[in-house]
């Protein structure tokens, strides 16, 4: 939940934090601004009395030294009393009083986000240790999840310990990740636990076995509403974890959910389908076995991640650290696209209050997280016209109706008066790719074609597109008295990110990543079926870094040679999972302090 614009001065509480929290968070954040702030005050107000103490003297005559030894002793003796008492209230505060603070994290900061609520991963009795020789906090040990043991036997995925793929990418194959991730130093503390020694512990055990799992559905690509193949893979190891998948009616794609269903719900969505491509890689042992078939598009990087998130999810729900439900949605046939439908069809939307998305982006170094308010992607939608009339000889088009240069007409005309029709900002634009008519030159046609995609980054915009093209279409078409119509085939809505869910990708980063880890990402006229979710609830896409540090490499999407720096999967594992904890520790639902207001927090 954000805070106000701007950010608390070092000797006050958060506004509102005294009010609007439940007493735990309450005694947290003010415990946290005593630890940080006591020695600065108790100096001032120190200082301020003895600097006082001489006016107020003089207003009553002069003290003999006596005197002034006297108050001298008084207030030594006053002090310490005043030590013994925060002794033992140092003595008595809970730990996780002492562990409540977080480090501020550079635009987030500036924005007023400090975080008011317990964030992920908190469960009294699992707060990493406080209680040092010094009185500093401690971290607990490398690769261990605060107050939790080793995993048991459905933690490891079946007949990996003699899988080749999985055993020839260890975590540390590709050298450190450049994030906050996988860096030094002490945790990231959030609301008395840290998320980011969890997430280690976890990626430890797991992240070589992610990474085989990524090359195997990279090597075994399958189209859209055809991924037979990976949803079993998808499957067979949600089950071996103990989850409960649900497969779509269509035999392709499932959705999984994970934790109590008595607190919100957030939805994750990964896509698994494949596209017609060639895998034109010729150095990676796992390039596509699939002729004419590739994962150019990183959906089977996409797939990894969700998968890695909701293993770890689950690992906290089973330890009790899961405030709410997370669906998993393992959606088929982005690329056709359709696939969205299918899922809120069989439901997977239902009692969802936020959905979020990871995409791959060859444009961002991994390690780093591309976020935006607003649109993100665009609506694509195909448009087909099609052109009559009664033909004839081009020595006499006077006539007849000249059909092909109305169809002229149209495609010059229609462009732009549509662009005429709705606001600029929209961007609504129509681009033809494909303009047929007759067969021979001396003779005019009885009909010809047209065909485009209409692209808008303003939902309200893309509802009224199909109505004005169609308005515009006869008044051309009848000013040179040929028939037109209209074919006008939906595709996808603009993704359209909402300010809330854009702020909990960026509060979640925070704990995971480095400083420099967020940055901007621009507009990209391509179309995204999540867009469909974002029609029904609240959420947000995000970018994810894929490019290697420093690489002169330039890969982009939907090419044969399209690949990722292998990293990525971790980081993308570390943010879909604190996206999910941070928003269900929010209330999950749009409204934000009251939903908070009710959260049990201790």
């Amino acid at each position: 939940m954000r805070g106000p614009d701007r950010t608390p001065g070092p000797a006050e509480p958060a506004p509102g934090l005294g009010n609007a929290l439940p007493g735990g968070v309450r005694g947290g954040a003010q415990g946290g601004v005593r630890g940080g702030v006591r020695g600065g005050v108790r100096g001032g107000a120190q200082g301020g009395a003895r600097r006082g103490a001489p006016n107020a003297d003089a207003g009553i005559g002069e003290h003999t030294d006596k005197d002034r030894d006297g108050s001298r002793k008084d207030e030594r003796a006053r002090e310490a009393g005043k030590g013994r008492e925060a002794r033992k209230d140092r003595e008595n505060r809970p730990d996780d009083i002492e562990t409540i603070r977080r480090r501020p994290f550079g635009s987030a900061v500036a924005q007023g986000a400090q975080m008011t609520h317990p964030g992920p991963g908190v469960m009294p009795g699992l707060e990493p240790p406080t209680a040092g020789p010094e009185g500093r906090d401690r971290p607990p040990g490398p690769g261990r999840a605060p107050g939790a043991g080793r995993p048991d036997d459905r933690d490891a995925a079946p007949g990996t310990a003699g899988d080749p793929t999985a055993a020839a990418v260890p975590p540390s194959a590709a050298g450190p990740v450049p994030s906050g991730a996988a860096g030094a130093g002490a945790p990231v503390v959030l609301g008395g636990a840290a998320l980011q020694p969890q997430l280690d512990g976890f990626l430890d055990r797991h992240e070589g076995e992610l990474v085989g799992f990524r090359r195997d559905l990279h090597m075994h690509p399958e189209l859209g509403y055809g991924e037979h193949r990976t949803t079993r893979k998808i499957v067979d190891r949600l089950r071996a974890a103990g989850l409960k998948p649900q497969v779509l009616p269509r035999g392709t794609g499932l959705f999984c959910d994970i934790g109590p269903a008595d607190g919100g719900t957030v939805a994750l969505r990964a896509d698994i389908d494949a596209l017609p491509l060639q895998d034109e890689k010729e150095d990676v042992p796992y390039r596509s076995t699939v002729p004419g078939v590739a994962h150019a598009c990183g959906h089977d990087v996409h797939t990894t991640m969700l998968l890695g998130a909701g293993l770890f999810l689950a690992q906290q729900a089973e330890a009790g650290l899961l405030p709410g439900r997370v669906r998993l949605l393992f959606q088929p046939a982005e690329e056709v696209p359709g696939g969205a439908l299918d899922v809120m069809a069989a439901g997977g939307l239902v009692g969802v209050d936020r959905a979020f998305a990871l995409h791959c982006d060859p444009r961002i170094e991994v390690g780093q997280l591309g976020l935006r308010t607003g649109a993100i992607t665009a609506a694509c939608d195909k448009v087909y016209v099609k052109v009559t009339g009664p033909g004839g000889h081009t020595a006499r088009p006077h006539l007849t109706a000249d059909l092909v240069y109305a169809l002229a007409k149209i495609v010059t005309e229609l462009p732009s008066a549509l662009s005429r029709r709705v606001d600029p900002r929209s961007s609504l634009s129509l681009v033809w790719g494909r303009v047929s008519a007759g067969s021979v030159a001396n003779a005019i046609p009885d009909d010809g074609v047209a065909e485009g995609t209409v692209r808008c980054l303003d939902d309200q915009a893309w509802h009224a597109a199909p109505d004005m093209m169609k308005s515009l279409l006869q008044s051309v078409a009848s000013a040179y008295d040929v028939e037109a119509s209209l074919e006008y085939v939906r595709g996808v809505p603009p993704t359209v990110n909402e300010a809330t869910s854009v702020q909990m990708f960026r509060d979640a980063a925070a704990q995971v990543m480095d400083e420099e880890g967020v940055v901007p990402t621009p507009q990209s006229l391509g179309g995204e079926d999540f867009g469909w979710y974002l029609e029904s609830v609240p959420g947000a896409l995000a970018r994810l870094g894929v490019r290697a540090p420093g690489s002169a490499v330039e890969y982009d999407l939907h090419r044969g040679d399209f690949d990722v720096d292998e990293r990525c999967v971790a980081v993308g594992v570390r943010v879909l999972s604190a996206t999910a904890l941070t928003a269900l520790w929010e209330g999950g639902r749009p409204g934000g302090a009251e939903a908070l207001e009710g959260t049990a927090l201790t």
